[in-house]
């Protein structure tokens, strides 16, 4: 990807350096449907909008964003095929849309032709067409599109395998599409996908593999950060966090190296090492982006001891606003390890931290989540009901006002309030979070929720693109049918 121009190759949401999962835990959509207090794992969306994009950073010059340790240097076709990356899609048919298929089922044809979806043929068979799908939240239309380019490409359905020369745009397309994949929870396909990647540490994914002049004598990794990221964080989607550990240890190994040889050069006298202090601060971000996925691995195997160490390490070295933000999540860390003391010293040090015109919305969330931890449902509800009043468009916080009713035995309440939210603002509310719970409040209610659900599936057939959680298991429509 070039570092300069008006518009990255493929979008904003296929940026270098995605932000930190960190980011959503005071604006997020994680509600409390797991649990009573929101889960402390929080997978990071590699759709998100990147706080760390191209265009944010455009004096970081390709060397310095492309560097990685490249393995040994050798010439094109003097490799065997077990050391080329030769990868390929997997599936021959398209992503169906499930939202249609099952009000084609349950409900009637002309309801299903309510459904208004950006497909393929729809858009331009480029990265534009693929941005304008990912934007209007047409995620399966996105991956079928890809198959559709890497076809091209000649990395289609049926090429796994065969050695294929490999360029930055074919591999930002293979990212965009493993992480479409992860979003839309098809981990079995995404699984068999990355695996020809491996690492990235073939020798065909570098710039030097290639001849000089087929990419003006450009030196380093051609794939991208962040598919580097995905494909260390990937087990923790197939059930292996202490795979994705060692991956992530791995690639801290290599990013922590590159920072340091920066730091050393930056001080240097007379631009010894262009670029050297941006390069130390760009790379400094990636090492604390490996960390925050480091956390969450250690999260998932229950390793707090690990979590306290890396977060002493990150509190440590931050600056407020951000030191603020990893103090409130060390403190929902420390909740779900049953540590309430500890939780509430770290939000208090957090609040200790806000500047005068911050957000107090952060700290009402806090307090909320210690007093659900506390079984104090009347008071989270009220603090949550104040957060959601500053910021209403906060749809998490609907989701924990629920179900602190629903603990408190105001199952209809929880119901009313739901629905109200889903009817104020119809297309943010029909999250996943929020239809598990209305779903699983209806099925509390009684035994007649079929007619209620099949209610929902009609506003989700006319005002969401796709669920990134199936239809199933957000509407249970398994158990009704």
């Amino acid at each position: 990807m070039a570092s300069g121009g008006v518009e990255p190759n493929i979008s904003k949401y296929f940026a270098n350096d995605p932000p930190s999962c960190f980011d959503s835990l005071t604006a997020g959509e994680e509600g409390l449907s797991q649990g009573a207090v929101a889960e402390a794992y929080l997978s990071y969306d590699y759709l998100a909008s990147s706080s760390m994009d191209l265009q944010s950073q455009p004096n970081i010059p390709d060397g310095v964003r492309d560097l990685w340790q490249p393995p040994r240097r050798t010439a094109p076709g003097g490799l065997p095929p077990a050391n080329l990356t030769m990868p390929g899609v997997s599936v021959a048919t398209d992503l169906t849309d499930p939202v249609q298929d099952a009000v084609g089922l349950l409900v009637d044809a002309s309801e299903a032709q309510q459904r208004k979806l950006l497909l393929p043929d729809n858009v331009t068979q480029d990265e534009r067409g693929l941005r304008e799908l990912i934007e209007n939240g047409c995620f399966r239309s996105a991956v079928n599109l890809t198959a559709r380019l890497l076809t091209i490409k000649q990395q289609g359905f049926g090429h796994a395998g065969h050695p294929v020369k490999h360029s930055p745009n074919s591999l930002q397309l293979w990212f965009t599409r493993l992480a479409l994949l992860v979003k839309l929870g098809q981990y079995e396909i995404a699984r068999v996908e990355a695996e020809p990647f491996g690492a990235l540490s073939n020798p065909d994914v570098f710039y030097e593999f290639y001849h000089p002049d087929m990419h003006a004598d450009r030196k380093g990794s051609m794939a991208p950060f962040s598919f580097r990221l995905l494909l260390a964080e990937l087990p923790v989607y197939l059930g292996a966090p202490r795979v994705a550990l060692d991956r992530l240890t791995d690639l801290l190994a290599v990013v922590h190296q590159i920072r340091c040889y920066f730091e050393r050069t930056a001080g240097l006298p007379n631009g010894a090492v262009p670029h050297a202090q941006e390069a130390f601060g760009f790379w400094t971000a990636r090492e604390t982006r490996v960390l925050h996925s480091i956390v969450n691995c250690a999260l998932a195997v229950k390793d707090f001891g690990l979590v306290e160490q890396l977060m002493e390490r990150l509190a440590g070295a931050a600056a407020n606003p951000q030191k603020r933000i990893l103090l409130s999540a060390w403190g929902r860390m420390r909740l779900q390890c049953g540590d309430m003391a500890g939780a509430e010293k770290k939000f208090a040090e957090a609040r200790r931290l806000k500047e005068e015109k911050a957000s107090e919305v952060p700290d009402l969330i806090d307090r909320g989540l210690l007093a659900v931890a506390q079984n104090d449902f009347q008071s989270a509800f009220e603090l949550f009901q104040k957060a959601s009043a500053a910021a209403p468009s906060n749809t998490m916080l609907y989701n924990n006002m629920g179900v602190c009713l629903l603990y408190s035995g105001k199952l209809k309440e929880a119901i009313k309030l739901y629905e109200g939210a889903i009817e104020r603002n119809t297309k943010a509310c029909l999250n996943e979070s929020l239809l598990v719970n209305l779903s699983t409040l209806y099925e509390l209610e009684s035994n007649h929720a079929k007619e209620k659900k099949i209610k929902l599936l009609k506003l989700v057939n006319r005002h969401r693109a796709d669920l990134t959680v199936g239809l199933d298991v957000c509407l249970k429509l398994q158990t009704t049918v």
